[in-house]
């Protein structure tokens, strides 16, 4: 005897009884639940549906060009106090919606952004045996991507929702490689990614990125995580992936009351490697700036007191080596006033730092500088010459000793004039040390744990009261949280320059060229270019040519960005640091031209405060020649080309990585300007709209 799927049998069933009703005259019908509910991009190319299966679980998949990207995948949770919320789903109810805006960005890769989506709002609802719960997922469908969230709403069964784990999946239709760091190591998002099939990932940070074998480029992340705790991306079989939540010492990873809506989860998706980095998702995805008139959040280069002592020159702790002295910072005040630069970091200059901080903390105070270090005096000297402070509170990864100072810290910052603070938390995964339950008691928690979320988000507004300005080091990763509170400026959250100081080629040549197409995709990021001498400590050699120094300044976007090195070793290169003080932080627009994940990547920005552009970037191990079309520029305008590239021989495999080259002419849209990239280099082009006479190279 045949035997016939529940599914069918029931689906007629509902078809039979809805067909009776319409046949009684009078009768009133109820909606009748559907299966599956679709919804699309607004070209079409990339379609959604959610649907429940034979066990009344809630599934999701997406197809592009009508090809299956995403395979059904599972929706749900698993909770600590009650039934999990995972069978027993019916769809209630759908809605959808669309929404075509342009927003202008206070600062960023580019001025204005286009949000331009489809979306469905899905209402699943539980049966009474299984919990009887409400869940609602939101999808925001955009042409290069999508966005989705859980909407808990507010319902009878119950008002607390206590997350062990999140149930979001991602099974992936297609073969690939995956470009990924591991999530929940020792040393947070500070690894180098590797590079697998993608049934070769274990847990991975996001953003995560993979290149399918037909070119699809998908990049996985999330979007406004508030209140909630990070997402890792857990391989659970094949190619299908689960969401997990960074842990939490109480144990549900996610405490909340109800109504609320957990992140975005994120897809950008695209043909090629620049469709994934020209692309706004995670930004439009959250809500608008929340400060109002920001014109005191000031895009800016600097220089600073930290070189010295990340190659061990100089000492944070106080003493004969200590680096945060009056004197000190008044020379450097003294540089960045004759080369243009607005700041000055000064790490080192407060209380703390002479017993063992690194995973402790206790001792450090944000409103009282060491006995050699004159604040009052080194900020006046400051203001008079037009230059300011960034301040430096790093707390040891005890933020229950920041948190008890942070008004005070950041009111006293403001006092100084200090507008902008670098924060740190150097401490271990899982070693922040957060308030307890009672007076005196504290629990330790993760860096990207629900309780470390709301620290950060609460240092940045209370800075924001101070007009301050925050550049979060070891940081819970960005997920486009500038927007709606732009005094975000910039993060770490990856292997910065420092493990160049560190080891011969600590960051190998392949490390920048990989974090355009990852780390990058979540937003800003404070790298710390500049090391025109090429060295650390004990003159160990970086994997870079000079070229590539200056092409940093073009592939990894800040807003605040540092010239690191030494004010001697830059003031030993006058022509590329006549580059690095001239090459803006503040973008009208931003284009990759050229590159591939992992192998190189060029860029050609624009200046927001003039009609200037800047082409550059980085390479990897592997010489490349390039033919780059200036098809961006203004038509019928000549530009004054200033460019930086390597020189012949150059390699950063020997002192050749020094060699550089030199070259001035004037292009038009519609030219080609060729560049051969060294390995491990890099270049970089000015081009002035100023109509000046081009420079005779020497």
């Amino acid at each position: 005897m045949p035997r016939f799927p529940l599914c069918k049998i029931r689906d007629g069933i509902v078809a039979l009884l809805a067909a009776l009703l319409l046949a009684v005259p009078g009768a009133v019908v109820a909606q009748v639940a559907a299966r599956s509910v679709t919804a699309s991009s607004p070209d079409g190319t990339i379609v959604l549906t959610v649907s429940t299966d034979n066990d009344a679980r809630a599934k999701w998949s997406l197809s592009r060009k009508g090809k299956l990207l995403i395979a059904p995948s599972s929706l749900g949770f698993i909770l600590t106090d009650g039934l999990n919320m995972v069978r027993g789903f019916a769809i209630d109810s759908s809605e959808k919606a669309s929404g075509d805006d342009t927003w202008e960005q206070p600062w960023g890769e580019r001025r204005f952004v286009r949000d331009h989506y489809d979306e469905v709002l899905v209402r699943f609802r539980q049966k009474a045996e299984d919990g009887g719960r409400l869940m609602n997922l939101r999808f925001r469908l955009f042409d290069n991507g999508v966005g989705f969230r859980y909407e808990l709403p507010e319902q009878r069964a119950f008002k607390t929702m206590r997350i062990a784990d999140e149930l979001t999946e991602f099974s992936i239709a297609s073969p690939g490689t995956a470009w990924w760091i591991p999530g929940g190591e020792w040393n947070r998002y500070e690894q180098l990614y590797q590079k697998t099939p993608i049934d070769g990932v274990s847990i991975a940070h996001t953003p995560i990125t993979m290149r399918l074998d037909d070119g699809t480029h998908l990049a996985f992340h999330e979007a406004a995580l508030v209140d909630y705790s990070a997402m890792w991306f857990k391989r659970i079989s094949g190619q299908t992936f689960r969401s997990t939540l960074s842990p939490s010492s109480r144990g549900p990873k996610v405490v909340r009351d109800l109504p609320f809506a957990t992140p975005w989860r994120t897809i950008r998706i695209a043909d090629s490697a620049a469709g994934i980095v020209e692309n706004d998702l995670e930004l439009n995805l959250n809500e608008p700036n929340k400060l109002g008139d920001v014109g005191w959040v000031k895009p800016a280069k600097f220089i600073g007191i930290w070189w010295g002592m990340i190659r061990g020159d100089w000492t944070w702790a106080e003493g004969l080596r200590h680096g945060a002295t009056t004197a000190r910072a008044r020379q450097y005040i003294d540089f960045a006033a004759l080369h243009g630069f607005r700041g000055v970091l000064v790490e080192g200059w407060n209380k703390g730092w002479n017993h063992e901080w690194l995973g402790h903390g206790n001792e450090f105070r944000f409103s009282e500088p060491t006995p050699d270090f004159d604040i009052k005096a080194v900020t006046d000297y400051a203001k008079a010459k037009g230059v300011h402070l960034i301040g430096h509170h790093e707390t040891g990864g005890n933020i229950a000793n920041y948190e008890a100072q942070l008004d005070d810290a950041m009111k006293y910052a403001a006092s100084m004039g200090i507008e902008a603070v670098k924060t740190g938390y150097v401490a271990d995964a899982g070693g922040i040390i957060a308030p307890g339950d009672t007076a005196g008691t504290t629990r330790m928690e993760y860096h990207d744990g629900q309780r470390q979320v709301q620290h950060h988000l609460k240092v940045v507004q209370t800075a924001a009261k101070y007009h301050v300005s925050i550049d979060a080091h070891e940081p819970v990763k960005d997920t486009g949280l500038r927007r709606t509170y732009p005094n975000w400026m910039a993060r770490e959250g990856a292997r910065g320059m420092e493990y160049n100081a560190w080891g011969q080629f600590a960051n190998g040549p392949d490390h920048e060229p990989t974090l355009v197409y990852t780390r990058m995709l979540a937003g800003p990021m404070d790298f710390t270019p500049g090391i025109l001498s090429l060295e650390g400590h004990d003159h160990v050699p970086l994997a870079s040519t000079l070229a590539k120094q200056l092409g940093l300044y073009l592939a990894i976007y800040s807003p605040i960005q540092m010239a690191a090195d030494f004010v001697e070793s830059l003031a030993a290169h006058p022509r590329e640091l006549d580059f690095i003080s001239k090459v803006p932080t503040d973008w009208a627009e931003s284009h990759l031209i050229a590159g591939e994940v992992g192998d190189f990547a060029i860029f050609a920005r624009k200046d927001r405060n003039s009609a200037d552009w800047y082409v550059g970037g980085v390479n990897n191990a592997t010489a490349r020649d390039l033919d780059l079309k200036m098809d961006f520029l203004d038509a019928g305008k000549t530009y004054t080309a200033t460019i930086y590239k390597d020189g012949a021989g150059a390699t950063y495999l020997t002192d050749a990585r020094h060699n550089i080259a030199y070259e001035t002419r004037t292009v038009r849209k519609g030219d080609a300007i060729k560049l051969w990239l060294a390995p491990g280099g890099g270049a970089a082009i000015r081009l002035d709209a100023g109509g000046s006479q081009p420079r005779k190279a020497d």
